[in-house]
This record gives C-alpha cells, sequence and structure tokens, in this order.
C-alpha cells in the first residue's frame, strides 16, 4: 500500500467480475482488488497490478502479453527476496511451500523462477545477487 501512495495511485476493494482479480485503470490513477482475495491473493495482484503502473502501461492487451509479464516479473521481483527464496528451497523445492511461507500465490513463485533467476553452471543468481552454488 505504501508503494501505491508513493506512485499517486488509490486502491480501491470491491465485488470485480468472477474471472477479475484486480484492474488498474491509468485514468482514474486507480487500482481495483477484488474484495474475495485471501491475503496472499491480495498481496500478489496488487504487486503485479504496481507493476502496471511502475511500467506505465495504458491498455489491456491480453493475459499471455508482453505487458503482463512485466507486470508478473515487477510483482516477482518486489515480493521474492532472493535469500528468502533460497533458504526456502533448501528446505524443499515446492512451489506450493514456497508460496506459503513468502505470503504469496504458487504464480508470484513461478514467476520469479522464470523471469529473475538465471542460472549459471551450478550457481543460481537473482539478478547479480547468488544465490545458490
Amino acid at each position: 500500500m505504501d508503494i501505491a501512495r508513493d506512485y499517486g495511485v488509490r486502491v480501491v476493494m470491491g465485488h470485480l467480475p468472477d474471472d477479475l482479480l484486480g484492474a488498474y485503470s491509468p485514468l482514474e490513477s486507480r487500482i481495483y482488488l477484488d474484495i474475495r482475495l485471501t491475503p496472499s491473493e491480495r498481496r500478489s495482484v496488487l504487486a503485479h497490478e504496481l507493476g502496471h503502473v511502475f511500467h506505465g502501461h495504458t491498455c489491456d492487451t491480453g493475459r499471455d502479453s508482453a505487458i503482463e509479464r512485466q507486470a508478473d516479473s515487477y510483482a516477482a521481483t518486489l515480493l521474492v527476496h532472493p535469500e528468502d527464496y533460497a533458504a526456502l528451497e533448501r528446505v524443499s523445492p515446492d512451489t506450493h511451500y514456497i508460496a506459503e511461507e513468502l505470503n504469496v500465490t504458487p504464480a508470484v513463485v513461478h514467476d520469479f523462477r522464470r523471469y529473475v533467476l538465471r542460472k549459471f553452471g551450478p550457481r543460481i543468481y537473482a539478478g547479480h545477487r547468488l544465490v545458490s552454488a
């Protein structure tokens, strides 16, 4: 919520259509979140919508679009700290376990693995930080 405020965006909770968990309205400078979301879903969806704000997205081009991948990457980077992820993965690599421990959705863990982690030989990095050797 602090990030939304810093971006000048208001977060509004309400009943959204069944297939919509959240939405960013650049014309209103608002992020809408469905009131039925669990705490981890709310946190994850808000971070995704903040990704749209951060990247200046102004329209929806579909679920598999480049702008959705940018928002997914932003959310994963914002919510998953590499050291926390590495420690949890040493306990269990199970996506659902890691997601529950980090209070995010499994999709955020998947996106972190897909967009943030980079493997070079036996070493795994997140950005410039070594997270596993």
